[in-house]
């Protein structure tokens, strides 16, 4: 039995501190919801991998062989993935990074396991795919599509976009598998009707695209998504397009956060994902609380709510300042609060009263992919708050 093991069977609240607590319950909510909407839609579905990172959570997101395919960002969360392939339900990972020459003979390794998939969004990714001496075989390959989030991908008025798409098809090293995007700045939607459209952005980006092809009616993935918008994706039943294969991407979905509380599109509720800390000090002079879960168990992410973490039963607290290992919980007004059923204007609570050294406090936090990313182990919990299983996630690059 590992040490982690050995605080199955108790209460959360009695986790060393801090910890990451996942309710499994809400976790497989929120996978169903997107399972149902998916099938009901008739799509194809490519979980991505990257916000908890393990076997455990990969599996429901694959409805246990339902769907096999993954994005990953990380060569460990490839690795991390393969004992799934040894259990029939995964075939095929993209690796969502557009490529670079490092990484190539890494993930030629991995196609004695399963189907590698490559990211292209540049001619001169082309060039050192045919200059590589490792490919035996034509590399399937997405072309990346930038609908708004200019992070990776070419616009659709690029002038490089049509060049590209004919450089691919006369390449004997790669073979066109699709076009992709991820609408990243979805996370900016604050309602359900900005996120529909952010999504038929990404419909009418990665189709729009599809048409330079010079060979038409050829069988090829579109393929879109992000957490915000997949949360609406069932609106665009009406808009599927004929002669092509959709299929849906996110990663964030089974944990949410006060990111996604903030889109409108989740309630508080849909957060399966909380930071165990404990209070340190109080400080009645400034009217703050000390605790042990600081910069690098939190993140310096934010979002409509101020903070960088929101006490759950006392959501007008949040930790208002950080550093590497501490946080500073303090008032913090906002009329996001309303999110987290805050309806009432904040109560001049003292931190003294509220808050005693050694108390635990659970915090929601921003972002999700970031925190997690902190912690050695998940300590997953049931209805109750008892906790049933440890997760160990893949780490490093």
């Amino acid at each position: 039995m590992t040490s982690y093991d050995a605080y199955i069977g108790k209460p959360a609240t009695d986790l060393p501190t801090p910890s990451f607590v996942l309710s499994k319950p809400t976790i497989e909510r929120n996978i169903n919801q997107l399972h149902q909407d998916v099938k009901n839609l008739g799509i194809a579905f490519r979980p991505h991998v990257k916000t908890l990172k393990s076997l455990e959570v990969t599996r429901l997101m694959l409805g246990n062989g339902v769907y096999r395919k993954i994005v990953a960002s990380t060569l460990p969360e490839i690795e991390g993935a393969l004992p799934l392939v040894k259990e029939g339900i995964l075939d095929e990972c993209l690796y969502s990074m557009p490529i670079y020459p490092s990484i190539l003979p890494r993930l030629v390794k991995l196609t004695t396991s399963l189907k590698i998939v490559l990211l292209v969004d540049n001619e001169q990714h082309v060039d050192i795919l045919e200059n590589f001496p490792g490919t035996k075989t034509p590399w399937p390959v997405f072309i990346k599509i930038d609908v708004g989030t200019h992070r990776a991908g070419l616009v659709n008025s690029s002038s490089a976009l049509p060049a590209l798409v004919r450089r691919v098809e006369e390449s004997s090293t790669v073979e066109l598998y699709g076009f992709y995007c991820h609408a990243g700045h979805s996370y900016a939607c604050r309602t359900s009707e900005s996120a529909v459209s952010v999504l038929k952005d990404e419909l009418e980006g990665v189709v729009s695209a599809s048409k330079l092809l010079s060979e038409k009616g050829r069988n090829i993935v579109i393929s879109i998504g992000s957490t915000p918008t997949a949360h609406v994706v069932s609106t665009i039943r009406e808009a599927l397009p004929k002669g092509l294969e959709l299929e849906l991407h996110a990663g964030n979905f089974p944990c949410n956060d006060l990111q996604q509380v903030c889109t409108g599109l989740i309630p508080a509720s849909a957060q399966s994902i909380r930071v165990l800390a404990e209070v340190c000090s109080v400080y009645p002079e400034r009217n703050e609380a000390l605790i042990n879960a600081g910069t690098i168990a939190l993140s310096k992410e934010t979002s409509d709510l101020p903070g960088y973490g929101r006490v759950i039963d006392r959501p007008q607290w949040a930790v208002v300042r950080t550093s590497q290992e501490h946080g500073i919980l303090g008032l913090s007004a906002s009329p996001a609060l309303s999110v987290l059923g805050v309806n009432e204007e904040m109560k001049d609570e003292q931190a003294v009263e509220t808050f005693k050294v050694g108390d635990r406090v659970l915090l929601y936090c921003q972002h999700a992919c970031i925190t997690a990313s902190a912690f050695p182990v998940f300590y997953v919990v049931d209805e109750q708050e008892i906790v049933r299983e440890a997760w160990v996630p893949w780490k490093g690059w």
